[in-house]
């Protein structure tokens, strides 16, 4: 019997990776989002707190919520609450300095004409961006993952 191709391969990668699953934590993330983006948004620009304190608070609100909704919502874990709220914690600590740290260099980088405050804007919408990518693998594969997958 021939092994599958390494095109089959994908394809079956690419359908259990972006199943329901993938897009019920799309909707949660959109809901979640317009709320972090909003507490970041006015945390930075409204009070004038730093970067870190203005993106860290999107994660630390929304990821009170973003728990709750997935764990219940979205991948329907039956896994004991406080394992995967240890993992939950890990895994957004993780996401957010790899997505966070990786885009403020960046940003200064490729915007190293603009003001700081137009460079800091730009950096937290990539670090979002980065954030979503790493967060979802984390949830999916680490967080969630029931024994039998």
């Amino acid at each position: 019997m021939n092994s599958p191709s390494l095109f089959e391969k994908l394809k079956a990668f690419a359908a259990r990776f972006f199943d329901i699953t993938f897009w019920k934590f799309i909707l949660v993330g959109v809901a979640n989002t317009l709320f972090g983006t909003g507490i970041m948004f006015l945390f930075y620009n409204v009070f004038h707190f730093s970067y870190w304190v203005s993106s860290a608070s999107n994660y630390i609100f929304g990821s009170i919520l973003s728990y709750f909704l997935n764990k219940y919502f979205t991948f329907k874990s039956k896994t004991n609450t406080g394992k995967t709220m240890l993992r939950f914690v890990l895994n957004i600590s993780v996401c957010y300095l790899l997505a966070y740290g990786g885009a403020k260099p960046l940003a200064r980088w490729i915007f190293s004409g603009a003001s700081v405050s137009v460079q800091d804007n730009l950096a937290m919408l990539a670090g979002m961006c980065f954030f979503v990518a790493l967060n979802y693998i984390g949830q999916r594969f680490f967080v969630f993952k029931e024994k039998d997958d």
